[in-house]
């Protein structure tokens, strides 16, 4: 685990029983963790509150297991509050995968919610609204060679884990993966197989996926409402994404994907767990017995494999490595979509976190970036002026689509041969080509606005 500071637990407090050393002692600890910790009987209490330590964090700081959540609780609520994640008259979607990271933000947004509630109760005026809370669960079965009882079954414990929280209170949304195709084919599954069997490379067809599960998420959350969709992206999966980019050439579209806010979809994405690492997630759950669902799960595989086992192999030698990735990936300028506008959230803040928003300069505000049509990455200069060529010399639809693909899914996503694009691209969701359709239109009449200025203007100096 990442070395955590001794002298503060995140500023959620340590919880009523955090110097309790019968409760907190390494006798106690639930079983299995002990395998996997690094217990010193040099540091036997904790770093922080001096009763028992559990979890002893690198660098021989210990904290125990109650000391080790408020940490992390601190971390999410301030990730949440300092960027505005989340405004009263929000919905939030939780994107829900069952794993660690999924399970503790769903359990501290519905814990925000609850206090948010009491508040709410409490307050003469009740002038504010509570915003609510949705988890959505994309199911990949109809990929994975399971036998469907075991799908049926876990499909099941996901329900559940969910209506624990507060029966009937949260709105738990299920769908396949081949939901994307839901309005415009009969057979999505056989249209799904098809398009993951047109892509040869494996780090390109876990790529796709990973883009499909985004498209999936955004369709729940437009077709229900919701306004914020939550991911559980922590330190550590960030941590493996920077490198896979880079080993990949997505050098300048890597900071898009590492912020905390991202507003370039339809539905803005948030990543409150930034800066918490898989492992400390793992043990909140075992420590608070979070029941956890992870039969479902794809292995990473490619490119995502090898940086992952890698990382792995990093960790085990020095946890905070993981950080420091992240932590160096930070310094990368993020883009204008990764911070939410001012306008509409300057009412439900405090004037404290106002100055937090980082008003957009009117330059970058009226520049748009072209975004990849597969990905949504943004265009570096290079693929801009090729982009610009290629839309210029286009006569059909699929030059079109081609062009508003980046280099990254050139090489990796889209088929072999040219002869293949046409296939390839009447499986993929009609939703993306709708889209390229719009942008070149918009792109089209720009051109001519600004070619009739000029016009004008030349007519009036003659």
């Amino acid at each position: 685990m990442a070395a955590a500071s001794s002298s503060s637990c995140g500023g959620a407090g340590c919880g009523t029983h955090c110097s309790s050393s019968t409760s907190s002692s390494v006798e106690d600890a639930p079983e299995g963790i002990l395998g996997r910790l690094s217990i010193s009987g040099a540091a036997a209490s904790c770093g922080k509150c001096g009763g028992g330590a559990v979890v002893v964090v690198a660098g021989g700081v210990g904290l125990c297991g109650e000391c080790l959540r408020a940490q992390l609780f601190g971390k999410f609520k301030l990730a949440v509050t300092s960027n505005a994640m989340v405004r009263p008259t929000d919905s939030v979607l939780v994107a829900f995968s069952g794993g660690p990271a999924s399970r503790v933000a769903l359990q501290f947004i519905h814990e925000m919610r609850s206090k948010a509630i009491e508040s709410w109760d409490a307050s003469n005026s009740q002038a504010l609204p509570v915003f609510n809370v949705g988890a959505a669960f994309v199911d990949e079965s109809v990929l994975l060679s399971k036998p469907e009882c075991e799908v049926e079954q876990a499909t099941e414990d996901i329900k559940s884990l969910v209506s624990s929280l507060l029966p009937g209170d949260k709105a738990m949304h299920i769908a396949s993966l081949d939901y994307v195709f839901s309005s415009e084919s009969k057979d999505g599954k056989g249209r799904l197989r098809e398009l993951v069997g047109m892509i040869t490379d494996d780090t390109g067809r876990e790529d796709l996926l990973q883009c499909l599960r985004m498209l999936s998420l955004q369709k729940i959350a437009l077709e229900n409402g919701y306004t914020k969709i939550m991911l559980g992206s922590c330190a550590s999966t960030i941590a493996c994404h920077v490198l896979s980019a880079t080993v990949k050439g997505q050098g300048y579209s890597l900071p898009a994907d590492i912020q905390y806010v991202d507003t370039r979809w339809e539905v803005p994405v948030v990543l409150p767990l930034r800066d918490c690492l898989a492992q400390e997630l793992s043990l909140l759950c075992e420590f608070d017995s979070l029941k956890t669902q992870e039969l479902l799960d794809r292995p990473c595989s490619g490119i995502n494999g090898l940086v992952a086992s890698f990382v792995a192999r990093l960790r085990e030698e020095n946890p905070s490595r993981e950080h420091t990735i992240v932590r160096t990936a930070q310094k990368l300028k993020p883009f204008p979509f990764n911070k939410f506008s001012a306008n509409g959230y300057h009412d439900f803040l405090p004037s404290r976190l106002r100055p937090k928003f980082q008003d957009v300069d009117s330059d970058e505000s009226a520049s748009s970036e072209v975004l990849c049509l597969i990905c949504r990455s943004p265009f570096s200069e290079s693929e801009l002026q090729n982009f610009e060529s290629t839309r210029r010399k286009s006569q059909k639809k699929i030059d079109l689509y081609t062009a508003y693909c980046c280099q990254s899914c050139h090489f990796q996503i889209l088929p072999g041969g040219r002869d293949l694009y046409d296939h390839f691209f009447s499986l993929i969701p009609r939703f993306w080509t709708e889209r390229a359709d719009t942008a070149s239109a918009s792109h089209s009449s720009l051109r001519d606005q600004i070619e009739d200025y000029l016009l004008e203007d030349d007519d009036d100096g003659n």
